[in-house]
């Protein structure tokens, strides 16, 4: 639920009101009373006695949302038409579509495009199955791929529900960085199947991006896919949120002085985001770091460890602490929570060593209040959009992709990952870097352009070129 007006809750309502008189202000009046903001008010057409016009509203919810509605209906004069819900309205008939390259407007375009032309393509791949990437689609495309188990934050609801959030990111990976993605939405939480599926789906795509499957099945089917397929495999919700990190936190400490060996680092959530986050941040040479789960701090001593949590006790928090995440963060120079809500107040974050950075990235609740942790951090970031210092992984995962598929690379390698984030990172000037931007904005336009380019030098591949 939102706590602030906002644009995910937009409606417009469609009124009828008297000509003259004070109708409109009233109008006005009545939802910024109500809580909600007025952003834009259309005439949709006038005559002499009634106006007809369209008022877009930002609100918290969908019950905000109605009170407004009731109100604004309340006021003498007034006579409600339509309300549209302008989020919906987004989403209908799909935010995506396939669309020819090629005219098809005569015979002859047809038989080059199809039948018979086509034929002679399909045998040149046939004769050199390297030329699938120069003569087909398969050169710029990506499969979304979901079983629906772990879907924003929204939890296991299925491949149905999941659709419209592969919809989208397959929309973002064409506005920003120009591939083709396509949403695979899969009605099995097997790993076995899921891993049969997209291994025989494969050859029609450059790279896979595999996206809200729960831990700890994430880790399986990723590393199982990446030995079987000859094309990158990349899980966003582990990678991508790890690119980002990693470039938030290279200029943060760029705005407190510090490096990343020195500091002392608290981290909660020990699922796939955080154990990306943990790699990634070790691989860049992090030195200090307490993991923290549910249970407390990560540490050899435990006796529930599985494969993943193992993996983390044997590479961090080297004097063994045991106690819970409050006892982590006393003293740490650095934050990161990928976990749970409210878990963390102002007076944990007071605890922390001077000039502390906090990324207390849980949504749409954070760890801690954002409020709360300026009172005491000299940075802080979210992954809210009404907040600085958004960290977003659309700031990753389009120029990943783009590097990867212009390189025509087999695999994604922890060296790519690394070169990512300082590339992002990179993208925010010294004139520029503050306490409240460590992180480009997502329409930035040199982000996917500079992401890219150091992803295809990692890979070895060459400036992309047309065919």
């Amino acid at each position: 639920m939102a706590t602030v007006p906002s644009v995910s809750y937009s409606i417009t309502v469609r009124l009828e009101v008297p000509a003259g008189g004070r109708a409109v202000s009233q109008i006005t009046h009545v939802v910024e009373n109500a809580g909600g903001i007025v952003t834009a008010l259309d005439v949709n057409t006038a005559a002499h006695t009634a106006l007809r016009i369209d008022v877009t509203i930002a609100t918290r919810d969908t019950e905000h949302a109605e009170a407004i509605v009731s109100a604004v209906g309340a006021i003498e004069g007034v006579r409600i038409h339509k309300v549209s819900d302008r989020t919906f309205l987004m989403h209908l008939g799909g935010k995506i579509e396939m669309r020819s390259k090629v005219p098809l407007r005569t015979r002859d375009e047809l038989s080059m495009a199809y039948t018979p032309g086509v034929a002679r393509v399909s045998l040149a791949i046939a004769r050199n199955p390297e030329d699938v990437r120069r003569l087909t689609v398969k050169r710029n495309s990506v499969a979304v791929v979901t079983d629906g188990s772990a879907v924003l934050g929204l939890g296991n609801i299925g491949p149905e529900a999941a659709l419209p959030v592969m919809e989208g990111k397959a929309a973002l990976f064409k506005r920003f960085a120009d591939i083709d993605a396509w949403p695979i939405c899969l009605d099995t939480q097997d790993t076995d199947e899921i891993v049969r599926t997209v291994q025989v789906i494969a050859p029609a795509f450059g790279g896979i991006n595999l996206e809200d499957i729960s831990a700890p099945r994430c880790f399986e089917v990723e590393a199982r896919l990446r030995e079987l397929l000859d094309i990158p495999v990349f899980h966003d919700d582990q990678h991508g949120t790890a690119i980002c990190v990693l470039a938030a936190l290279t200029n943060a400490l760029r705005v407190v002085g510090k490096e990343l060996p020195e500091v002392r680092i608290a981290m909660a959530g020990a699922g796939a985001a955080g154990s990306a986050i943990l790699r990634l941040l070790l691989h860049a040479g992090a030195r200090h770091v307490i993991v923290c789960d549910y249970r407390g701090a990560v540490h050899r001593g435990r006796d529930d460890l599985d494969d993943s949590l193992r993996w983390i006790a044997d590479h961090t928090n080297a004097e063994g602490y045991s106690g819970d995440l409050r006892g982590a963060v006393k003293g740490a120079d650095v934050f990161i929570g990928v976990s749970a809500p409210g878990i963390l107040t102002g007076d944990d974050i007071a605890t922390m060593n001077d000039d502390a950075i906090v990324f207390a990235l849980a949504n749409p609740e954070p760890e801690v209040s954002p409020d709360d942790a300026r009172e005491h951090a000299a940075v802080v970031a979210t992954g809210r959009s009404d907040y600085p210092n958004q960290i977003n992984n659309v700031l990753a995962f389009p120029g990943v992709f783009r590097g990867l598929l212009d390189a025509q690379a087999s695999e994604v390698t922890q060296d790519m990952l690394l070169a990512a984030a300082q590339a992002l990172a990179a993208v925010v000037t010294d004139e520029e870097l503050g306490p409240n931007y460590i992180v480009p904005s997502v329409f930035h336009p040199d982000v996917t352009h500079a992401v890219a380019a150091a992803v295809r030098e990692a890979a070895g591949g060459r400036p992309r070129t047309e065919a």
